[in-house]
């Protein structure tokens, strides 16, 4: 089994999705998160998997960005901060509180909205749930969503513009700035 943690490798935890979710993948992939936010990607996995890549095996890899120096250096440097500040129990905390404040707007509005969170990574889709793959969340309404946006970006929160992007809280996001946006999510949600 393959595991895609471009978005949610060393984000939502220090093992990614598979430490929250125990899964052991035989092929991993992982993206800029691992470079600090720099152009980067990565794959891998066990042992006789790797082993067909050359020089030990018939397949050829190479990349402009492969092993870069300083996506590198910014990645480590990332995740020794995450681990000296443990963010990883950070983001938990501020996720969780964001999600709590959220399901509460979400239940006052009165509103078909699924909210979906793993760690620091959310997702409100304009529908009801559950949504769990492409065909779900198409039944989301686009409009409505177009309005919760553009009156959250009136009151200061900019959220990502597609119904189908995710959001992601921060180690820089304090819980008064979680808060805020939760307040701003329960006056839009009821202006709407």
């Amino acid at each position: 089994m393959a595991s895609d943690e471009v978005m949610t490798g060393f984000r939502v935890a220090r093992g990614g999705a598979q430490e929250i979710y125990g899964i052991k993948a035989d092929l991993t992939v992982l993206g800029k998160v691992m470079g600090g936010g720099l152009p980067v990607g990565a794959f891998g996995g066990r042992a006789e998997i790797m082993d067909q890549l050359s020089p030990d095996g018939p397949v050829y890899q190479a990349g402009t960005l492969s092993g870069n120096p300083l996506a590198m250096a910014a990645g480590l440097a990332q995740l020794r901060e995450l681990e000296r500040i443990d963010g990883w129990e950070l983001l938990e905390k501020l996720g969780a509180q964001f999600e709590r404040l959220t399901r509460e707007a979400i239940a006052d509005a009165k509103i078909d909205i699924t909210f979906h969170r793993t760690g620091s990574i959310f997702c409100l889709f304009f529908a009801r749930g559950p949504i769990v793959d492409l065909a779900n969340a198409k039944r989301s309404d686009l409009k409505m969503f177009a309005k919760f946006f553009h009156a959250c970006l009136g009151r200061g929160v900019y959220f990502a513009p597609s119904q189908f992007e995710a959001g992601f809280i921060s180690t820089a996001h304090t819980p008064d700035d979680v808060e805020r946006t939760a307040k701003v999510i329960g006056e839009t949600l009821r202006s709407i």
